[in-house]
């Protein structure tokens, strides 16, 4: 739009015919807005000369408005509506557009309640979803195409002008075949897990692999697993197990969103297999308080819970704890897998 076209709309000319319109007369609308009837009349005719229409129908009592007014009113209505929010942020009232970014299984879990959150404490605080990988949010808020961004603490963000605050920890689980004999057991060892082909997070030519962490657990431990795949995609991630190509590591929130039909969820015994998810923020000279409000939602939520099998029937404590059935259980390859699940739903 010309800016310089909106000088000549005046907007007590746009409040007289509103109020014209809602009283349904120029006399009512005089006396909602504490002004003469001429006054008021005046405003109008001055819209109607700008606009190039007649706006109301003087012709009969009470005035109606004309079909150009119809159409004319929603607009002016909104400029109203408009005007009011922007008096009521002058008033200390929080109100904006915040642009929230969040990985896949964040964005399942958590994006809704915050919506919900925010309608009920700051409904004038509008959000808006950016979905990416934890390696473009963090790039996205250090260059300002993102406000805030719930993301984990590693990979780490290249900049110094970002904060963080954690919101939850969530456990690594292992995803095993469902005919898998690893995939009824209580609990897994990475050096377990370590000897078969692993589907890990984050992407095959990032640069950022080691700093995931499913392969910073692994590398705590001493270990040195054969990462098959990678994929920063839970139901990838699911797909890649169910067609026996190694077994899975990542968050445990990515797999209590996804469609896990065929697949096993198995926690890892080993202490220190998790990831810590924080809500980030830029560092500017002023805090936004519409970005404050959303920060305070994230913080107040509560965090995701496990479902977790192990107290399902018939699971054994380990590996070792089930009967001795003459195989390695910690050496089984999917290779040796039936090509096909028998599937019952």
């Amino acid at each position: 739009m010309d800016l310089n076209s909106v000088h000549h709309y005046r907007i007590d000319w746009i409040a007289s015919f509103v109020a014209v319109a809602r009283h349904g007369s120029f006399s009512a609308a005089a006396r909602a807005l504490y002004r003469s009837q001429p006054r008021v009349s005046s405003h109008v005719a001055a819209l109607e000369r700008l606009v190039g229409w007649r706006l109301v129908d003087r012709s009969v009592q009470p005035s109606i408005l004309t079909p150009e007014g119809r159409g004319l009113l929603p607009h002016a209505e909104e400029i109203i509506r408009r005007l009011d929010l922007l008096a009521e942020t002058a008033e200390g009232a929080v109100c904006g557009t915040v642009r929230l970014g969040c990985y896949p299984s964040v964005a399942t879990y958590l994006y809704p309640r915050v919506v919900q959150a925010l309608r009920a404490t700051h409904p004038q605080v509008r959000l808006v979803l950016h979905e990416g990988s934890s390696l473009e949010l963090g790039t996205q808020l250090a260059d300002g195409g993102v406000d805030l961004a719930v993301r984990p603490l590693h990979p780490l963000v290249n900049s110094d002008r970002v904060a963080s605050e954690v919101l939850w920890r969530e456990p690594l689980v292992a995803v095993f075949r469902a005919d898998h004999p690893l995939a009824r057991i209580r609990e897994v060892t990475l050096a377990q897990v370590a000897r078969l082909p692993v589907i890990s997070i984050g992407e095959s030519d990032d640069g950022h692999s080691r700093q995931y962490e499913t392969n910073l657990a692994f590398a705590n431990h001493g270990l040195h697993p054969v990462i098959s795949e990678r994929t920063n995609q839970p139901q990838t991630l699911i797909s890649l197990v169910r067609h026996g190509l190694g077994v899975g590591i990542t968050n445990a929130l990515a797999m209590t969103t996804a469609n896990t039909d065929g697949v096993c969820l198995v926690p890892l015994a080993d202490a220190g297999c998790e990831r810590v998810v924080a809500a980030w923020w830029r560092l500017n000279e002023g805090p936004s308080p519409a970005v404050e409000a959303v920060r305070d939602c994230l913080s107040r939520l509560s965090p995701p819970q496990w479902p977790w099998p192990d107290e399902a029937e018939g699971r054994t404590d380990t590996a070792e704890g089930q009967p001795d059935t003459g195989e390695d259980l910690t050496e089984t390859s999917p290779a040796s897998f039936p090509s096909s699940l028998p599937y019952t739903g």
